[in-house]
């Protein structure tokens, strides 16, 4: 089946809706005004339940079918934050925050499931329970985590939660999913270089260059990737700030790294915190100083549950077809806090494709409403179909 009629003749307001979130963004948990307008909707389109102040600034609508009988209870996640960057798309609903952007389509991600939300308390045609989950602090605010310590799983019984993401540079309408790791775990990494300060010229001898140490570091823990890992599966090691010095002829006490490190594969992650401690414990030893490593795990891997992923991938043909969805997608290196819910129950991430266009978290970032029809009618339609009212 298409996009539902009743779906398409919402595509205006959803567009309205994005363009009021878009206009007014709002980032991690501060997301007030957001989520008091989605809980607004929620409660304007009749649904059942509506509660605020899931791990502190998330919203849950409840929706029961014509029958209940079934005992199924799904849970529809859509993430609410924006991000803290300076807009610089042109389109005349641009934000009016300084310096926060909607730059990763979370304002179309809330539209779509109010869309889906107004339809199924409209119609109510299914046998179940329908929970739209809208969610905080997805930016690195781990706000799914937040919800699910919550009580979010438990308080309604949910058992089973899908999650959807636009995909900059996926056609247009396409649905992209796998079953197994859809997105990477991401963790922090910080070290701390000791070595021992002095004169740049005339004392270097005399001196343990912390920078010297520091850029051995940065260059010998790529050989992580490459001389550690099976090469068959994947890992990213990024350092992405220095932190050294203040004056160009002086050897600083200490160096500062950070950066990231993404994994698909639970040992993998275990193997690369280990290395990186010991590969800058070593070199640092080899020249004399010392290196402390503090290595935080923050979003684990995204894994799609395999009967969850054929479902998802199922719906996603009703909704465009065959041809249009590609259930064997390859992993990304992203990271998403939805991994969390997937943690908690089986469930499934999918990729809604935007067409061509920059990537998300680009200041020139634009979201494509047309894609708007594609994702209420994609949740929609996963409600009826895994909870058929006949």
């Amino acid at each position: 089946m298409p996009i539902l009629n009743s779906i398409a003749a919402l595509a205006d307001d959803m567009a309205a809706w994005r363009h009021d979130f878009h206009e007014h963004p709002e980032l991690m948990y501060e997301v007030h005004r957001t989520a008091g307008i989605v809980a607004e909707r929620l409660r304007e389109f009749g649904c059942d339940e509506v509660v605020t102040g899931i791990g502190r600034t998330g919203v849950v609508g409840v929706i029961r079918g014509r029958k209940t009988e079934s005992g199924r209870i799904i849970g529809l996640r859509a993430d609410m934050d924006a991000l803290p960057i300076e807009e610089a798309s042109g389109v005349p609903y641009a934000s009016k925050t300084p310096g926060l952007m909607h730059a990763c389509g979370h304002d179309g991600h809330t539209a779509m499931l109010l869309g889906a939300a107004k339809h199924l308390a409209e119609t109510r045609n299914f046998d179940g329970t329908a929970i739209v989950i809208f969610q905080q602090a997805e930016e690195g605010g781990a706000g799914g985590k937040a919800m699910f310590d919550d009580g979010l799983m438990t308080r309604w019984g949910i058992q089973e939660v899908y999650g959807l993401h636009n995909a900059p540079g996926v056609p247009e309408g396409v649905f992209a999913l796998r079953p197994g790791p859809m997105l990477a775990a991401s963790d922090e990494l910080e070290i701390t270089v000791h070595g021992k300060g002095g004169h740049a010229g005339a004392g270097v001898h005399k001196a343990v260059d912390s920078v010297l140490i520091a850029a051995h570091i940065i260059t010998a823990l790529q050989s992580i990737v490459s001389r550690n890992v099976d090469p068959i599966k994947s890992a990213v090691i990024s350092i992405c700030m220095v932190e050294a010095g203040k004056a160009m002829n002086v050897i600083p006490e200490t160096v500062e790294l950070k950066g990231t490190v993404r994994t698909l594969d639970p040992e993998v992650q275990d193997l690369v915190e280990r290395r990186v401690a010991e590969v800058a414990d070593g070199i640092a030893r080899t020249y004399g100083g010392t290196a402390t490593t503090k290595y935080t795990r923050l979003y684990p891997i995204t894994m799609n549950h395999a009967r969850e992923t054929v479902i998802a991938a199922d719906v996603a043909r009703d909704v465009v077809g065959a041809e249009r969805v590609v259930d064997q997608a390859p992993p990304l290196m992203g990271a998403e806090d939805f991994a969390f819910m997937l943690q908690a129950r089986p469930g499934a991430f999918v990729f809604l494709g935007m067409g061509d266009g920059k990537d998300c978290h680009h200041p020139a970032y634009r979201f494509n409403d047309n894609i708007l029809g594609h994702g209420a009618s994609y949740w929609v339609r996963l409600v009826e179909k895994t909870m058929p009212a006949e």
